[in-house]
């Protein structure tokens, strides 16, 4: 009697292992660079194509008020790797290649994603541009990525020879490299290899492709230039320039997705795409319904185009009015892995939301920030959002400015006099989380 005993109660663990163990998931995030919130077709692009965005963000869940943790570049990349506010990662400004006018230094102590999933047996690899820092012990290799294919710098002077200030900042993880081509070709060629690759091996992945496109300079192939030149010829020669720029950044992202779908890999990923900030309104872009562009503690700075697709968890088609943040991508990546987020984290899981098991997200402030030098003096910028209702100061020496978001979603009208509470309750919240931030110091 107990050997069959012995077999019915292996089969049924065996059983029980197998449907509890769920399968975890590859995670790729696209993130490109200052791509304004309405520079994509589905977000209102009247001038410029996007059909392989357009296609992603239709196959998943498009978030309509998805924010940057900061107006600029390196501070929203250290919130989304960390899951804290930027400040709190000893990142609340541009990490430069000059010192003297660096704003930031990542904090050793932060614990990055690559190195959070590795609990999870994820191999982890960085595509394309880093911009938190340009020695060690903050290069990618050094902060948990197993693989590092990419650019150190805060920009490229030139998207051929990939240089800046005349250093060449390409790397293949710790050797010097020089690539040839356009950095877009060559980040979208090397995600693809990279796909190919983790096909013929056994465990999930995370893939961080981060773009340097459409940042200036505004350098599009000619091709690609005469394309929209030919299409509009109307349009004037900045814009022109941009949306060429876009439209070749949209093709290499389709590549990309292609190399997904072709490795077998596309069911069992999850893609998130979004831009690191808001488009830069001198260099041409469009932030669609918002005010001002990137730089700015208005909507325009800090909105951005944001999508998720799982295939068979998250609804094609979907999309919400949710207040999410890119810092809520480190979250929503270690529960999609099933690892605990840590206890200290200022990000919240998007994964409910995204598989429809919640409506909508916790209410919570909202926190961003920005240090600079030049016209700075190295003191910040930064805002707080509650509800409906935004306080900011967009200068160091300007007044705190009180909008109501739901009434006035073009920030044109202080409610300064009309809502004290508001005004004074935010005011408050800021200061605090401003005084949590300079606990963390921002330079060696």
């Amino acid at each position: 009697m107990l050997r069959p005993l012995f077999f019915l109660c292996a089969a049924i663990l065996v059983a029980g292992s197998a449907s509890g163990a769920a399968k975890k998931p590859n995670i790729l995030i696209i993130l490109t660079d200052d791509q304004g919130y309405g520079d994509v077709g589905c977000y209102g692009a009247k001038d410029l194509l996007t059909p392989n965005l357009d296609r992603l963000i239709g196959e998943g869940m498009r978030f309509d008020f998805f924010r940057a943790n900061s107006p600029v570049c390196s501070p929203t990349r250290a919130a989304l790797l960390s899951g804290k506010y930027p400040d709190r990662v000893g990142v609340p400004g541009v990490i430069r290649t000059d010192p003297k006018n660096s704003w930031g230094f990542l904090a050793p102590s932060a614990v990055l994603l690559p190195k959070a999933l590795k609990d999870a047996g994820y191999h982890s690899a960085l595509v394309g541009k880093w911009h938190l820092g340009l020695t060690r012990p903050n290069t990618p290799n050094a902060r948990g990525f197993d693989f590092f294919h990419g650019f150190l710098g805060d920009m490229m002077d030139d998207y051929m020879t990939h240089q800046r200030k005349g250093a060449n900042l390409m790397y293949l993880n710790t050797e010097l490299i020089e690539p040839v081509g356009h950095a877009t070709d060559i980040f979208s060629a090397w995600a693809c290899d990279y796909l190919r690759g983790r096909a013929k091996e056994d465990g999930p992945f995370f893939l961080y492709l981060a773009y340097n496109a459409p940042h200036d300079p505004v350098q599009p192939p000619a091709e690609w230039l005469a394309k929209v030149k030919q299409r509009q010829p109307e349009l004037p020669e900045k814009r022109a320039k941009l949306a060429a720029l876009i439209e070749h950044l949209d093709d290499g992202i389709g590549r990309v997705l292609a190399a997904l779908k072709e490795s077998g890999l596309e069911n069992d990923t999850m893609v998130f795409f979004m831009s690191d900030n808001g488009g830069s309104l001198p260099h041409g872009a469009f932030n669609g319904d918002t005010r001002d562009g990137k730089g700015s503690m208005f909507e325009g700075g800090l909105r951005v185009p944001c999508a998720v697709r799982w295939p068979g968890k998250i609804a094609a088609g979907s999309r919400t009015d949710a207040a999410a943040t890119s810092m809520d991508v480190f979250a929503t990546a270690l529960e999609a892995a099933g690892l605990p987020a840590p206890d200290d984290i200022d990000a919240i899981s998007l994964l409910p939301l995204l598989t429809g098991k919640a409506g909508q997200l916790a209410e919570r402030d909202l926190y961003f920030v920005r240090r600079e030098g030049g016209g700075f003096k190295g003191q910040t910028t930064q805002a707080i959002i509650r509800g409906p209702w935004k306080v900011l100061q967009n200068t160091p020496s300007g007044p705190l400015e009180l909008y109501n978001l739901d009434a006035d979603k073009l920030e044109t009208t202080l409610s300064n006099k009309t809502a004290v509470p508001q005004l004074d309750g935010l005011g408050s919240a800021l200061q605090q989380q401003i005084k949590r931030g300079t606990e963390v110091p921002w330079h060696e």
